[in-house]
């Protein structure tokens, strides 16, 4: 992270806004959908005569398959991160779930890291590796890495990763009213 002189006095937000996107899930939603409809498409215009078994089985396996890829998908096309006096909240995908909230009380520190990939985490998503932590990984670049009291570590996608991990450090030097470490 580059030191930059007025760090220490510079003022921030009350509440400190930031998000990551993913373009490319798009298109796997996309394929979700269409594998969708290709269950609808069996289910209605079937001309299967011989049994009704495997039928169904090709219905419901499309259509399962399409909305497992279809809502795992969107539910991680973007990354919001919100950063307030008292807390870190990350919320995922367009109705926010999964979400967590992490007091600042519970955070020892923050580092940026310039180059978080979905390869390093085993793909895209909340993703837990015990060598490495917690993450919630949308897409490769910057992101904010928290390093939690009781060891573990919560890496967070997110643009402007920097100033996220400014305005963190700079909370955690103000303190917390309730802080017990």
């Amino acid at each position: 992270m580059r030191d930059q002189p007025h760090e220490e006095t510079a003022r921030h937000p009350d509440v400190w806004h930031g998000r990551a996107t993913n373009r490319f899930q798009w298109l796997l939603a996309l394929g979700g959908a269409a594998c969708m409809a290709l269950g609808i498409e069996l289910a209605v215009q079937s001309a299967w005569t011989s049994s009704i078994a495997p039928l169904a089985m090709a219905v419901i396996g499309c259509i399962a398959a399409g909305m497992l890829v279809l809502f795992g998908t969107l539910a991680f096309v973007h990354v919001d991160l919100k950063l307030d006096k008292e807390s870190l909240e990350v919320r995922c995908g367009h109705i926010g779930v999964p979400r967590r909230r992490i007091p600042l009380s519970h955070v020892a520190g923050a580092d940026f890291e310039p180059h978080v990939t979905p390869r390093h985490w085993g793909g895209w998503g909340y993703r837990w590796r015990p060598e490495k932590g917690t993450a919630v990984v949308v897409r490769r670049g910057e992101g904010v890495v928290l390093r939690l009291w009781d060891g573990h570590t919560f890496t967070i996608t997110v643009d402007d990763a920097e100033s996220a991990v400014r305005v963190i450090r700079a909370r955690l030097r103000q303190g917390t009213p309730d802080a017990t470490h």
